[in-house]
């Protein structure tokens, strides 16, 4: 959707730019070169031939390659390569991961080959790499989209927030695109045996609350009652209804994984597709929920780096539930199970980080402050089950 006219449209964040790669995080660029020359399906643009022996043809020039590194993002690394007279986006796991399925590059390649002709959100994957020898993990490329990503929260005192109107007309848009992922039919786009819809919720449940154990280094007492509640509350829906209901989801739709257009006004790509799956589309609403802070949310607002849809304008965490439902038609009166199983998912997802962290195998001292993000996911979670609600926690 588009952003009505506004008197005064605020501040417009800039285009989301590289830059240099972080110590520790370089890609080894001969190897890489040599294998793009092999696999891109396209010819490189701008190459020029270079003298040949008598009686041979002309061999094409090498490319030259270049790599900067994306900013933000805690878990995969992302990379703009320069190669010859094109930009690639490569993605590949973080340091030191261990979680298979959570950096999976093959599974995020074979979603956005199928995905974007019925989703053209998803990006344009072009080619593959399983073999570790080439930059020492799988990786993958697709195509770059240009546009602004919202990566942190904007400060409203300091005037560098978007007028209200805009903020409205983007967290509405960042809705209608999730419900219409959530219509994409999982079988026409050739994704139908991306998961498992019978028994998602419950397998879900169980996997993240096996993986906060695993990746545990200090007591959260909150993240585990979160868990045990779930557990005892699972949606109790037959098989044949949960195959009924299961639709694709993208496991992480937040806004920092949405490239949008340099107005704000429209959401030019969706990123970061390596978790998603076919299975209960409320689970991927509650992922959502639950980096979506209000502006009564004030101690979340000064822990997390994803404040923006506190600032004003924005749709509440309520308004968003309506919202979904009226656009796809799906009940959403047990919101509160989901809500809280998308705090125990983020709260697992930035303490993987940080344990990784803590043994050292990253140096990235954005993960430093982490464990204290998991405590207020927990502690938030805790509000959400006494009171019963998604909204109205901390006043």
């Amino acid at each position: 959707m588009s952003v009505p006219p506004a008197a005064s449209p605020g501040p417009l964040p800039a285009p989301d730019r590289p830059g240099p790669v972080r110590p520790g995080e370089e890609l080894p660029l001969a190897p890489l070169a040599a294998w793009l020359r092999d696999h891109l399906a396209e010819p490189v643009a701008g190459t020029a031939p270079t003298a040949a022996a008598a009686g041979e043809p002309p061999a094409p020039a090498s490319p030259s390659l270049s790599v900067e590194q994306f900013p933000g993002g805690h878990s995969n690394l992302t990379y703009l390569l320069r190669f010859g007279g094109r930009e690639l986006v490569l993605r590949r796991p973080p340091l030191g991961a261990s979680v298979k399925t959570a950096h999976d590059m093959g599974r995020e390649h074979r979603v956005l080959s199928r995905l974007h002709r019925r989703y053209p959100k998803a990006p344009r994957a072009l080619a593959a790499c399983d073999d570790p020898a080439v930059i020492g993990a799988p990786f993958f490329l697709m195509e770059r989209v240009e546009g602004v990503i919202l990566r942190r929260r904007l400060s409203a005192g300091a005037g560098a927030a978007p007028a209200p109107a805009r903020l409205r007309a983007l967290s509405e848009a960042t809705v209608d695109a999730l419900a219409e992922l959530h219509a994409v039919d999982p079988a026409a786009a050739g994704l139908a045996d991306l998961g498992r819809p019978a028994g998602y919720a419950e397998r879900q449940v169980s996997g993240w609350t096996e993986r906060w154990q695993r990746a545990a280094t200090d007591p959260v007492p909150d993240v585990d009652r979160a868990a045990a509640w779930l557990a005892e509350r699972l949606p109790r829906r037959s098989a044949a209804e949960q195959e009924a209901a299961a639709a694709l989801l993208h496991n992480d739709f937040k806004l920092d994984n949405l490239v949008l257009t340099t107005d704000l006004g429209a959401i030019a790509a969706v990123l970061d597709w390596e978790m998603a799956t076919v299975g209960d589309p409320l689970m991927d609403l509650g992922t959502s929920l639950g980096y979506w802070l209000d502006p009564d949310d004030d101690e979340a607002i000064e822990r997390l780096p994803v404040g923006l849809t506190a600032l004003p304008g924005n749709l509440s965490r309520a308004e968003v539930v309506e919202r979904y439902a009226r656009a796809t038609g799906r009940d959403a009166s047990g919101i509160l199970f989901y809500y809280v199983f998308g705090l125990l998912k983020i709260a697992v997802i930035a303490q993987q980080i940080y344990s990784r962290y803590r043994r050292g195998l990253t140096s990235d001292e954005r993960f430093a402050p982490l464990l204290g993000s998991v405590r207020l996911l927990g502690r938030t979670a805790a509000q959400a089950i006494a009171r019963r609600r998604i909204d109205r926690l901390w006043s």
